[in-house]
């Protein structure tokens, strides 16, 4: 992992906006953010965040005609940091080159280590329970299964309160934006799928769609009646989460919801905007066409 460091990202983004001006509900710790630059799948360097204390909304305005549809999009990071580059801003540009207005949220997380090393140690050993191979018939079938810790646990519970907090926010103002009000939709990445998965089931209503990318699970919850229709995709080797999307898919069909997913050969965790020369760089041009087919156009 890089040491930490300060990276800028060029974007096309027109207005931040604070998601709670008077302070969240729930307080956690007051914490730094840290930018750094860390490896992607394909060695390139691309942008992370962590101890992001302080939410946002980042507002991609269509870069041509605009089509109503408002996406909002939130980057993945196991809730202790933010993809915020290839799950964040190169998706908002993807959807903003399109027709649609997009939002991408920096939710709050767990804290870290402020010191880059110590940051590093505790990240490895995080990860290195859940980067052991596995044969498929092991594979975890729910993510909660996995989260043992109360830093974790916490990162999840604060992470809700901004998703929900942000699809409100985007909701009363969506005609500043020329967005149609009954035309929001969620997408996310790895804790952020699990993030759109947990705003959808809230009982908050609200979404047109959802597409979570690589995660998200309903953990026994049931598929409310008007659910949104659902998107998903996910590489057969990402043995960490594979079955998990897979019960996602399998619940929200099961209910007789509008539902789509697209299992990858290879693709490992984490692929995001990344091109690997592999079948799986094509899944946002198939997010695309299902939106199209939905009329979310």
């Amino acid at each position: 992992m890089a040491d930490d460091a300060r990276a800028d990202t060029a974007t096309i983004a027109q207005e931040v906006i604070a998601l709670w001006p008077e302070g969240p509900p729930t307080k956690g710790k007051d914490l730094v953010e840290v930018s750094y630059l860390q490896p992607a799948l394909d060695g390139t360097q691309i942008t992370i965040l962590r101890n992001v204390s302080e939410p946002t909304l980042t507002v991609f305005r269509p870069s041509g005609q605009a089509n109503g549809v408002g996406v909002i999009v939130a980057p993945g990071g196991g809730w202790r940091i933010l993809a915020w580059e290839h799950e964040g801003v190169d998706v908002a540009e993807w959807l903003a080159a399109r027709g649609y207005t997009a939002f991408l949220l920096k939710y709050r997380v767990a804290a870290t280590p402020d010191d880059p090393a110590e940051f590093a140690a505790s990240m490895a050993r995080v990860s290195a329970p859940l980067a052991e191979r596995r044969k498929a018939s092991e594979a975890p079938k729910a993510i909660e299964n996995l989260l043992r810790d109360d830093s974790t646990n916490f990162g999840r519970k604060i992470s809700i309160e901004d998703g929900r907090r942000a699809l409100a926010i985007v909701r009363e103002r969506a005609a500043t934006w020329g967005v149609d009000p009954d035309r929001i939709g969620m997408m996310g990445f790895s804790a952020g799928a699990f993030l759109t998965i947990d705003v959808a089931l809230s009982g908050d209503g609200g979404l047109a769609f959802v597409a979570p990318i690589y995660g998200g699970g309903a953990a026994g919850r049931p598929i409310p009646a008007d659910a949104p229709p659902l998107f998903t995709c996910i590489a057969q080797d990402d043995r960490l989460l594979f079955r998990v999307v897979e019960g996602l898919y399998r619940d929200w069909s099961e209910a007789d919801r509008p539902s789509e997913i697209h299992v990858f050969r290879r693709g490992g965790h984490g692929f995001g905007m990344v091109k690997q020369g592999a079948p799986v760089d094509g899944w946002i041009d198939l997010l695309g066409a299902w939106l199209a087919d939905l009329g979310f156009k």
